[in-house]
């Protein structure tokens, strides 16, 4: 259906935007938090274990790494001269000791890594299908106020920056700081105070340093995505129009669109790039004073003969062992920073409230059943509450029976099949199928029962087979043939070189108009639903394919509840009833001769369009 028909007009709508984002620690912290669910999911006792385990061997990695420079530093004093001779004997057992303790040290990190591989894809994956359903659940307002191809790259950014925040956050993050204490504490403890304050006092620096050149690498990393985002979808909407853009010959305007986005991203990219400079500078620096500072004070306690050689080295082992993570922490908090960043927007599209619910107590339709009833009790409606579409619409269309609604552009045509569609709610009265309420059945059951054949056919850039088999996954090759040779494809694509595996390109533009209809209507067949919405299904067709395609849409229609609406009135003389919309409510009602013989609104439509068919006629 054209979103632009029957009176919903783009400016008619409420825009759906995304809820404004929190920025700052709040929203890192509302990021994180909502991350949870998916690290300790309740219906996976499985993932939990595989989680404390890893738990465990990250603290069983870390202890051992702490304790790596105490053997070391005792090797080193064992080997020391002493009374000017060297120690012949080698310590084999410290040496040893020394070896395990480097391999446990990374083993139980790999082991760490490896159980929790598992727990965190599924989380990915967990949270991107959770999206990409949630986009198919809001709202159709929602997605006509929506740019795709921005949104697509909302949710690839989203996914990998959960991996990144998953993988780092949890495994680098948390050992770190856990080092970071552990070696704080045995510094004092076998030195004193004041090797564990300089220390602190280096470490606490390094982390104010860099959560503050964050901050303003953040800002620059959100204005990153935006021109992104901005960039991306000119691109896409540029090539799905390609051939818009030759008509024009508009391509150099294009390429001027594109490189003014591109110009804006290469400005906010080369900030982020100067700011990430800064922030290793600053922090090399950093780290360069606290060990320097550190070396002094032990070269001076060594002098006085109050530390020994092993004792030495075990400080400056400590040091330089505490320095790396924290000088790999600050690419990792970045990279943190950037993930949540990129994750907010993902957040925000699942925090979209569905405009359409089924209630609590909804009930399912037959799966299958003969043709419905469909009524219409004085429906009210609008896109806008200071805007009514349909003003107080009645009408009935029995079990098997077809109704067409004509009407002047505006009128509010295609509104009506998207209220019995349930894309909207009504505002006032009622929509019926068989008697009972729209919004009382659920969605999945109602839509299931309804089949559509719209005028601007979409297809998927697949298979000539995978988009009529669209119409019910999972169907024989047989079933799919049936359907084809029902809307007069099927020989067709028996021509094509490819036959059923033939594709049919970027929104079916390999085929013609008449041949992506046939698909359609074929799609339409292998559904089977009760009721049949033909939205203006012909009427961008030239007269002899429409007379082929209308031949398809009798069949397709036969025993079932058909609601025609049409531009094209020649299409619509055989239905069992003509309703005509003007403004919003029904000017006129009955079959095709009796309309013509009331000389009314209908009458005028019909000659007016006769006139033009005779003037195409002489051209």
């Amino acid at each position: 259906m054209r979103p632009h028909h029957g009176g919903n007009l783009r400016t008619a709508e409420t825009p759906a935007s995304l809820p404004k984002e929190q920025r700052g620690s709040n929203g890192n912290m509302r990021t994180v938090l909502s991350l949870a669910p998916y690290l300790w999911p309740k219906d996976n006792p499985g993932a939990r274990v595989r989680v404390v385990i890893a738990l465990l061997f990250m603290l069983l990695s870390k202890v051992v790494t702490v304790y790596v420079p105490i053997v070391y530093g005792n090797i080193v004093d064992t080997l020391a001269p002493k009374d000017g001779r060297a120690m012949l004997a080698v310590p084999v057992a410290l040496l040893i000791a020394y070896g395990l303790a480097r391999i446990g040290g990374a083993g139980f990190g790999e082991l760490r890594d490896a159980l929790f591989a598992s727990v965190q894809q599924r989380a990915v994956r967990l949270l991107a299908l959770r999206t990409f359903r949630h986009l198919h659940a809001v709202s159709l307002r929602f997605h006509l106020d929506r740019q795709t191809g921005g949104m697509s790259r909302v949710i690839d950014r989203g996914v990998q920056g959960m991996q990144s925040v998953l993988r780092l956050a949890v495994f680098n993050v948390v050992p770190t700081a856990l080092e970071l204490v552990m070696v704080t504490a045995i510094i004092w403890r076998m030195f004193d105070w004041r090797y564990a304050v300089v220390t602190c006092v280096a470490v606490l620096a390094y982390v104010a340093y860099t959560t503050l050149l964050a901050g303003r690498r953040g800002r620059y990393r959100r204005t990153m995505n935006d021109t992104d985002n901005d960039a991306s979808t000119k691109a896409l909407d540029s090539l799905l129009n390609y051939e818009t853009v030759k008509y024009f010959n508009n391509e150099t305007h294009e390429a001027q669109r594109y490189d003014h986005a591109l110009e804006r991203y290469e400005r906010a990219a080369v900030r982020v790039q100067v700011s990430l400079n800064m922030l290793n500078l600053g922090q090399a620096a950093i780290i360069a004073i606290g060990l320097t500072l550190i070396m002094l004070m032990a070269s001076y306690d060594m002098y006085d003969g109050r530390m020994t050689i092993g004792r030495f080295v075990l400080v400056n082992t400590y040091l330089i062992q505490l320095y790396q993570p924290l000088n790999f922490l600050g690419m990792v908090y970045m990279t943190i920073k950037q993930g949540l960043v990129d994750m907010e927007q993902m957040f925000a599209l699942l925090r979209v409230e569905r405009e359409i619910l089924d209630k609590p107590d909804a009930v399912a339709l037959p799966a299958h059943g003969d043709a419905g009833e469909v009524r219409f009790e004085n429906v009210h409606f609008g896109y806008q509450p200071t805007r009514e579409i349909l003003k107080g619409v009645d009408f009935t269309v029995p079990a098997g029976h077809s109704l067409a609604i004509v009407g002047p552009t505006g009128a509010g045509k295609s509104t009506i099949s998207r209220l019995l569609f349930r894309f909207y709610d009504v505002t006032g009265g009622a929509v019926l199928f068989d008697g009972q309420d729209v919004r009382n059945v659920t969605q999945d059951s109602l839509r299931s029962a309804i089949g559509v054949v719209p005028q601007d056919t979409v297809l998927f850039n697949d298979t000539i087979r995978y988009n009529i088999a669209y119409g019910r996954p999972g169907a024989s090759q047989p079933e799919i043939e049936a359907a084809a040779r029902a809307a007069q494809v099927h020989d067709f694509v028996l021509r094509l070189p490819e036959g059923y595996d033939t594709r049919v390109g970027e929104r079916g533009l390999k085929l013609s108009g008449g041949e992506k209809q046939r698909v359609a209507i074929a799609r339409t067949i292998l559904k089977n639903p009760r009721i049949l919405i033909l939205d203006e299904a012909t009427s961008a067709l030239d007269t002899r394919t429409e007379q082929d395609i209308q031949t398809a849409l009798r069949a397709v229609a036969r025993d079932r509840t058909t609601l025609m609406i049409a531009h094209r009135l020649s299409t619509v003389v055989d239905a069992d009833e003509i309703i005509v919309l003007s403004d919003g409510k029904i000017a006129e009602r009955g079959r095709h001769a009796a309309l013509l013989a009331r000389d009314g609104v209908y009458a005028r439509m019909w000659a007016m369009q006769a006139a033009e068919q005779e003037e195409e006629a002489v051209e």
